[in-house]
């Protein structure tokens, strides 16, 4: 599939400042019931796109079919987007440790903490960028502890036709009841798989949904019960699960976003232009909740976002 057309993109959000409206967000939402029905849709939610980071929970369920020896925190890192904090760099230590492995092997590129006091902590000490700070080096750990487990070659862990690669590919359409639509390398290295929206909400609630017990189920389990390693100190995924029990939240890059409430209610969002201030995507995402019956009272706030201007609030960003 070499360059399809740009799908029909649909108003989702404006900016509105002293007033006035100044910008629009597009992009395209949908909905699924406890049941799985399609009950809230804006835009093209049928077509392909990249899932990015929300695809982080198929990733890890990849992960444990494989063998990996991956439960709570480390569960938690192997399906999030860490910030760089020190406990999460030591998780990661400690994943590639258990399968006799260091840092050395980690395919994804160096890189220093995410914005907050984990970098500044970074600069002030004079710490050199790393692996282990990449947001993506816990996904990263995990899939070498699958290798690991199953005899496979560490090295070439990220090429697509990798037997670990393949088990993604096949998790991905297990969960998601639909095509891999194309293939392309993700920020960190990895694979990443397009699928449509639907089927990328559809895949996270069949997971959370799926019998106690299960792999499936173990996935989601562990990044609601540890949010601080799917994201971390002053992130949205983290705050939204700690303030809203049960709830999965997973970002993804450019603009995407996927919510599963603890009933089963699961919301996945796509903002088109990449929603690069996430001044858009949770709003959407939390009305769409809201829209499907979700009490979303412990997150409320998150249904605006502010605009400033002279270091006070002078307007909104909204859902359309």
């Amino acid at each position: 599939m070499a360059h399809p057309p740009l799908p029909g993109y649909v108003p989702l959000a404006e900016v509105i400042r002293s007033g006035m409206r100044e910008s629009v967000h597009y992009g395209t939402v949908v909905g699924l019931s406890p049941e799985g029905e399609i009950s809230y849709a804006r835009g093209p939610v049928h077509d392909p796109m990249f899932p990015r980071s929300a695809a982080k929970p198929f990733q890890a369920l990849a992960m444990l079919r494989a063998g990996a020896d991956l439960r709570g925190p480390a569960l938690a890192i192997a399906a999030g987007s860490h910030g760089g904090e020190d406990f999460h760099v030591a998780e990661v230590e400690r994943i590639l440790a258990s399968v006799g492995l260091d840092a050395d092997v980690l395919g994804c590129p160096e890189d220093i903490p995410g914005p907050g006091e984990a970098r500044r902590t970074f600069h002030a000490e004079g710490r050199s960028p790393s692996r282990l700070y990449m947001n993506c080096s816990g996904k990263h750990a995990g899939m070498l502890a699958a290798c690991v487990a199953q005899g496979w070659d560490t090295d070439g862990y990220l090429d697509p036709e990798h037997p670990f690669q393949l088990s993604v590919h096949e998790a991905i359409e297990d969960m998601c009841a639909e095509r891999v639509a194309h293939t392309a390398v993700d920020g960190c290295g990895a694979p990443q798989l397009a699928i449509s929206l639907v089927g990328l909400a559809r895949g996270v609630q069949s997971m959370r949904m799926s019998p106690e017990g299960g792999l499936e189920r173990s996935v989601p389990e562990a990044m609601s019960a540890h949010p601080e390693y799917v994201s971390g100190t002053d992130r949205i995924d983290t705050e939204l699960m700690r303030r809203m029990p049960g709830l999965v939240s997973k970002v993804g890059a450019d603009g995407v976003l996927v919510l599963s409430a603890p009933g089963g209610e699961t919301v996945a969002v796509k903002i088109s232009d990449g929603d690069a201030e996430q001044r858009s995507r949770t709003l959407v995402g939390v009305t769409a909740l809201k829209a499907l019956g979700v009490d979303v009272d412990p997150i409320a706030d998150h249904l605006t976002t502010d605009v400033h201007g002279g270091g006070r609030v002078v307007g909104r960003v909204q859902a359309l």
